[in-house]
């Protein structure tokens, strides 16, 4: 069955569904209580950002895939801030003042100052993705944003402002339309370069107008032709070159949309994964020098268990089984279930979702954002997924599903299974909005993670962990010297008794979006971390021991003491 304006066929209905929802209730019912609150804190915070896709009723396509997040410290003052990207006038609207890209200072005590103008990123354009990284290695966060339009490079100058670079730099990307992208250090050369994932050819003259049930809807991807993604090399002087051809990437053309780096096959360097909407996912495998071979077939990642194309959205990649491998988990358009891919090793993965309940919920909604997190830091992690339908009046000819909906949050039971706790977590999960972007990180630095959704038209929800667990935790910075300053691409192993914890540090991920470069480790009742190895993307080892719990510390390559921060 294919609903109608979906994007691609979805799994359907009969005995099939009827085990997914049994299983799905037999889940729900697995646990009293959850154990992890998220509460809406939006009207304290003093956050007034309007999302905006630039909609005149023409339904663009661009307008329903934007936008992302990122959370960073861009000031260094120890607190991460909060960016939002948002969408631009396009054909047919008018407005008084452009809307603009908003960046808010976290002032603590959960609240925020708006200081878009001062520090002189409140780009105009048509935002999708973005990634922060310190491309310089000046030892401050530079900004990277993917647009429907000319891209942008903001470098970060180190006294709370930046600096368009873009055209000195080389990477405006043309007139594409963008969607997520990352910084990496794709040759272990030191420095990180950047992927820049395209979604689709798209101008005012190419638009296509559809309907459902005589109803008007945003058309089908497929009615517009795929674009091979661009990869840039850093030169090392501050500039970049396009490298998508002799890479391999630009043999590709996708429907690319979320997108994450990791090493999935522990190999010691970073391999590109990208979720393409209406078609087979990506998985561009590094062969240590900066060429990469399209695997996603051979590897299991491309299709589902089913062997279908879905219509991926965010994807994020994390450990939840605790088996030192990283997993992948992708989300989907309505009908078709978000996707949990295991790490088996040996470069191969398999769909989970059914026999691990990730797909819980899922079914009946679009889903963008995502992400592997600890909520309630009992040493395995959960998963949130972000919900919100495209068609803004699917309700008039589908009684399936809705356009405003609450998000979805699974929780990891630490036997290989999630249950949908979304109904007793807290008021934060009950809110009711379109969201796309979703980022996590210790917005209050009290040592459980807290959440931002970005949210299509309307206001961002600012999700605080109130969980009532007293459990133990401990935050890791980065430092490289002869890596990349970020340590990008490093894979962190925390062992503490018989917990054996392993995370890498991403630049962007997720549905268009970048968060968590300070990994968050939950240690459940263990108040002291025995040992903490790094592996830096250079191959070059550290490891740190006798680290107590509880606290945010910093390590530096080449060092074999943790700084508390």
């Amino acid at each position: 069955m294919v609903f109608p304006g979906s994007r691609a066929s979805g799994i359907g209905t009969g005995p099939f569904l009827v085990v997914i929802l049994s299983f799905s209730c037999v889940l729900s019912h697995a646990r009293d209580s959850s154990g992890i609150i998220l509460r809406d804190v939006t009207k304290e915070t003093g956050i007034t950002f309007q999302h905006t896709d630039g909609s005149s009723g023409r339904r663009y396509v661009v307008e329903t895939v934007t936008a992302g997040l990122a959370l960073f410290d861009y000031d260094h003052d120890g607190d991460v801030d909060i960016y939002f990207l948002n969408g631009a006038p396009l054909k047919g609207t008018k407005v008084g003042a452009p809307p603009k890209n908003a960046l808010y200072r976290n002032e603590g005590g959960w609240k925020f100052t708006d200081v878009t103008e001062e520090a002189y990123v409140g780009d105009t354009g048509y935002g999708l993705g973005v990634a922060v990284g310190d491309y310089d290695n000046d030892g401050d966060s530079d900004v990277y944003l993917n647009n429907y339009g000319p891209n942008v490079l903001y470098r970060n100058n180190g006294d709370g402002t930046f600096t368009d670079v873009t055209k000195q730099a080389g990477v405006d990307n043309g007139f594409e339309v963008g969607a997520g992208t990352c910084f990496l250090d794709i040759d272990k050369d030191g420095d990180l370069d950047l992927y820049v994932s395209n979604y689709l050819e798209f101008s005012y003259d190419k638009h296509v107008s559809t309907a459902s049930a005589g109803f008007p809807v945003y058309a089908n991807p497929r009615f517009y032709a795929p674009v091979p993604d661009t990869l840039y090399r850093n030169n090392g002087d501050g500039t970049f070159t396009d490298i998508s051809k002799d890479s391999g990437v630009g043999a590709h053309a996708g429907w690319g949309m979320g997108i994450v780096c990791g090493d999935y096959d522990n190999d010691g360097d970073t391999d590109v994964f990208i979720g393409n909407d209406v078609a087979e996912n990506f998985l561009f495998a590094n062969d240590g020098t900066g060429k990469f071979e399209e695997v996603g077939l051979m590897a299991g990642f491309a299709y589902d268990l089913h062997g279908d194309e879905q219509g991926s959205m965010g994807v994020d990649c994390g450990d939840y089984d605790n088996d030192g491998l990283l997993d992948f988990f992708v989300t989907s358009y309505q009908s078709q279930l978000t996707t949990l891919y295991k790490n088996l090793g040996d470069g191969l993965f398999e769909d989970v979702t059914l026999t691990t309940g990730a797909g819980a919920a899922t079914l009946a909604y679009v889903t963008w954002g995502n992400s592997f997190v600890d909520f309630d830091n009992d040493g395995d992690r959960d998963i949130f997924v972000a919900c919100g339908h495209l068609q803004d009046n699917v309700e008039r000819y589908d009684d399936t599903t809705s356009y405003l909906t609450r998000n979805i949050l699974l929780m990891n039971t630490g036997d290989g299974k999630f249950v949908n706790i979304s109904d007793k977590s807290g008021d934060g999960m009950e809110v009711k909005l379109s969201s796309r972007g979703a980022a996590f990180d210790d917005l209050d630095n009290d040592g459980d993670v807290d959440g931002v959704v970005l949210n299509s038209r309307r206001e961002p929800t600012i999700l605080r962990n109130d969980s009532p667990s007293k459990r133990h935790w401990i935050q890791i910075c980065l430092q490289g010297t002869k890596t990349n300053r970020d340590g990008v691409g490093a894979r962190v192993e925390v062992v503490a008794g018989d917990l054996k914890l392993m995370d890498e540090v991403h630049s962007g991920r997720g549905y268009q979006s970048h968060y968590g470069m300070r990994l968050h480790f939950g240690l459940g009742n263990r108040s002291h971390v025995d040992r903490i190895e790094v592996r830096w993307i250079g191959g070059q080892v550290d490891v740190f021991e006798g680290v107590a719990a509880d606290q945010i510390v910093t390590l530096t390559e080449g060092g074999t003491k943790a700084k508390p921060r």
